[in-house]
């Protein structure tokens, strides 16, 4: 089990960044005693050959290796349960195959980056099968699975927007054998949708990746719950791990703090990642977390 955190580039509302910030945020987190990330980029005028060539040597001169590529898309996005309905990932029909490619131009930024794990939020996938927009959404997605197939990657869906069923079914229903979940330990809270420990009782087969973050259950029916950090919301780390540990997950644990204040979110990720390896190092049996 390693603990790691994420490197963001030109994510959802953050300004420019530059490929001078990525090297300081690599060294960062070579310094804060990491040796993995997720790296999430938005933006394909981001994805190029000279940037891959660059992040490459990042990882090499910091040893921070990439675990997975989370990769946004072009487009309006409102992270709340009315405006998100129609805009969020590959529900909106309107913006769908212009973000099917962005998935597929970014997987390929991926592979040369030698990350086979590329993840992204589906939306909100429409909980009845029945919806006249269930079964497009899944061609779609069928579409870009392929893709990553023809890659040797795996497409990961971050959870939150939908029930843990309502995924499974479209796993079902996509049929590819490169689908698996990137589990956000607080997003099901956030959006009202489980509890992260439970959800594994559906779907924890298919887990490949972790977000660990934490917060509370949405109070109000258009806005989503507020994220915290780490240890003062709902989520039961520890009994999370044993879960996990039961299932045989032994992957990355990466920590995410959704905050404006720089400073602020360095400082909670440094005690998270303290907090987890405690709890860690006692449901697996004191395995190595950092390097």
């Amino acid at each position: 089990m390693k603990i790691g955190t994420m490197i963001k580039c030109n994510s959802s509302g953050q300004s420019n960044v530059t490929i001078d910030d990525i090297e300081r945020k690599f060294r960062e987190l070579s310094e804060n005693g990491f040796d993995n990330c997720q790296f999430c980029s938005w933006l394909p005028s981001v994805w190029t050959d000279e940037n891959a060539e660059k992040i490459n040597g990042f990882v090499k001169k910091y040893g921070v290796e990439i675990s997975a590529f989370w990769c946004g898309w072009e487009g309006p996005n409102t992270w709340n349960f009315y405006d998100g309905q129609y805009t969020l990932g590959l529900v909106a029909p309107e913006y769908r195959a212009m973000r099917v490619k962005n998935l597929c131009d970014g997987a390929d930024f991926a592979k040369k980056l030698g990350v086979t794990d590329v993840v992204t939020h589906m939306g909100f996938i429409p909980e009845n099968p029945n919806d006249s927009n269930f079964m497009p959404m899944c061609i779609a997605i069928r579409t870009v699975a392929k893709h990553l197939e023809a890659n040797g990657q795996n497409l990961l869906f971050e959870t939150g927007q939908e029930t843990p069923v309502t995924m499974l079914r479209c796993f079902e229903t996509v049929g590819c054998d490169n689908l698996f979940v990137n589990l956000d330990t607080a997003n099901l809270i956030l959006y009202g949708k489980a509890n992260p420990v439970d959800s594994l009782d559906v779907y924890g087969k298919y887990v490949r990746g972790i977000h660990a973050k934490d917060g509370h259950y949405p109070t109000n029916g258009h806005d989503l719950g507020r994220e915290v950090k780490i240890g003062e919301g709902r989520v039961d780390f520890k009994a999370l791990f044993i879960r996990l540990h039961e299932l045989g997950y032994d992957g990355c644990v990466t920590i995410e703090r959704e905050v404006s204040s720089a400073a602020e979110e360095n400082r909670d990720v440094l005690e998270a990642r303290d907090y987890l390896r405690k709890i860690i190092d006692e449901v697996y049996g004191g395995r190595k977390c950092l390097k």
